[in-house]
Parts: C-alpha cells; structure tokens; sequence
C-alpha cells in the first residue's frame, strides 16, 4: 500500500474506536466517520470516545472526523465498514458518492438483514464492488483487550492477497499481529455464526449449565460451523485456523461478549426486547440467527445449535425446553 494511500474507518462503536487506534499507531491521518456530530465534537476536545472504551486517547491531529459519510467515502481510497450490519444498508443509502472504484474491507460480524447477504456479497451485488477489492477483518480479537494493549490477533482476508498483506502491515503492531487468507466468504461466515453460537453459550451459562456442557456445546458448535459453511463455499479450509474456532472461543467465553451477554440475560429470564432495551451495545448474533436460519433452510446443513437459538429468540420458544432438547442432539 503506497505512503499516501488514505485510509477511513465508518462506525462509532467500540470495534470501530478500536480499528482508529490500531491504525493511528503508524502516525498517519485517519478518517472517521460516525453519525453521532455530539461523539465526534466530544472526541476533538477530550481525545476519546466518549461512548466506546473511553480509555483510549488519540492524537486528534491525526483525525479526519466527519459526520458525512460521503466526505470520507471521497476522502479515502480505502474504506473498513465497521458498523453494526442492521445498520449498513440505511447508512450506505446516504451515498451519492460510488463505491465501485473502492478497496473495502469489512470488520461487519453479521448479515445485512434487508437482502439476507454477507457483507461482501452485498457489496459485490448491490454497491458494484469487485469482488478483488472486498475484504474482511476477522478476529479472534476484543475491542476492550486492544484498547488495554494485549497481545491480540487478527486474520485479513482478501481474494487480492497484496491488498490483504496491505492493510495487515497497517494494523501491525507491538500489541497487534496480523495474519491473511483468501478465504473471504468462510471468514465472514465464521465471524456471523460465531455470535449466534456465542448466544447459545449465554443462554446455557444462564440457565445454570456448567463449565462441562459449555465445552461440549462449543466442540459441537465448530462442527458445526465447518459444516454451514461448506455448503455455502466449499473450498480447503482448516476449521481449527483463529479465523473460525480462534474467533468462535473468544467470543463463546469472553466476559467481553456482547453477544454472550445478550444469551445469558434470555437464560435469565429476560425477554428479547428487555435483553436488547437494557444492553448498550448491538449483540449481531441476534440479526444474524434469522437470516443464517432461513439461508440453512435452503442449504440444509445439520444445525441443531442454530435451531434452538433461533426457536428461542424468534419463535419465543422455552430457553430451558429449547435447550434441554438441544442437549440431546450434542455429542
């Protein structure tokens, strides 16, 4: 990637807040594209994000803060979309400016729910994107453990390996390593599925399920996803790779699932709508788990997990009935 390559990040989350940080590292200018004009007033005067990991503070000079996504759309030759995926396709709806002649790289866990389409799908079909200048950002990585500066891995995945290997050197850091792949549609298939399951294994913790079911739960669920994902792209893969199970554990136990949490509440006894009213944050696997359902009910890959999960949040089905019948399908 040249010198002068402009890269922008759209979203105000905390993945996105912490893509800015990772970025920032290389001391180069940054766009920054929220909606939130309030977020982005706050940020100049006070150097953090006044809503997402609050502890990271950013040279502001660094910063091309904006509130119109065109302006950085136009500003950037490289653009990663990091905004949640129920929100996507209204924000690109603001665009007067074309995607086409763009490099994208999405860091999107989910499913664009209005055309039931992965991120990368959607932008080949519905933005014109070439399918050499889409990407994605996986993980197994925190927004939180970047902000602390842990030792945390990502996997970039590209159908362009030089575009890949490009963005990859610019995340690198002390803190951050970066590996790639060319397997774009498993990885961000893996990064959708992964939330559902993560759901699963809060509902289970929620319910009063121990350490030993959560294990078998989460040996069941990359089996899983390695067959969901081979009937929709069947290609060499290794399912045991940090893009797929990496990514699947982190996220299935880390007290940092918003996802998880989202699960746990519903093992709790919230409702749906109590658990998302009362959580700060977007939990994806909540969208992801209608559309990952009915694209299966073409496909017809043996889901048991996806099944319960979706008879749960859905169908308003019994968490503890649900889940007793789903243990009986693990092994």
């Amino acid at each position: 990637m040249r010198k002068d390559t402009k890269i922008a990040v759209f979203g105000g989350g905390s993945w996105a807040t912490a893509i800015v940080k990772m970025l920032s590292e290389k001391g180069n200018t940054i766009g920054w594209y929220m909606r939130n004009s309030a977020a982005i007033d706050y940020i100049k005067k006070h150097k953090h994000n006044p809503n997402y990991i609050t502890s990271v503070e950013f040279n502001v000079s660094q910063l091309y803060l904006s509130d119109d996504i065109n302006e950085l759309v136009a500003f950037a030759d490289v653009l990663i979309f990091a905004i949640p995926s129920a929100f996507l396709d209204a924000e690109l709806k603001k665009l007067i400016t074309s995607l086409s002649d763009k490099i994208i790289f999405s860091a999107i866990k989910g499913i664009v729910p209005e055309t039931g389409l992965i991120v990368g799908e959607y932008l080949n079909e519905i933005h014109k994107v070439p399918f050499e200048n889409i990407g994605v950002i996986a993980g197994p990585c925190h927004a939180e453990e970047v902000a602390m500066e842990r030792l945390s891995y990502l996997t970039v995945a590209c159908q362009d390996e030089g575009k890949a290997i490009d963005l990859a050197e610019c995340l690198n850091s002390h803190y951050i390593f970066c590996k790639t792949s060319d397997d774009i549609i498993g990885t961000e298939y893996a990064a959708m599925l992964k939330n559902i399951y993560a759901i699963a294994a809060g509902i289970a913790h929620g319910l009063g399920y121990g350490d030993n079911y959560q294990a078998v739960l989460m040996s069941n669920a990359v089996r899983e996803m390695k067959r969901y994902i081979k009937k929709v792209h069947k290609m060499k893969r290794n399912i045991n790779n940090s893009a797929y199970l990496g990514d699947l554990l982190v996220t299935g136990y880390s007290t940092f699932s918003r996802n998880r949490m989202f699960g746990n509440m519903i093992g709790k006894g919230y409702t749906v709508k109590s658990a998302m009213m009362e959580m700060k944050m977007i939990a994806e696997g909540y969208y992801a788990v209608k559309s990952a359902y009915e694209i299966n009910l073409i496909n017809g890959a043996k889901t048991p997990i996806i099944d319960a999960v979706y008879g749960v949040v859905y169908e308003g089905k019994s968490p503890k009935k649900c889940f007793k019948m789903l243990s009986e399908k693990l092994d």
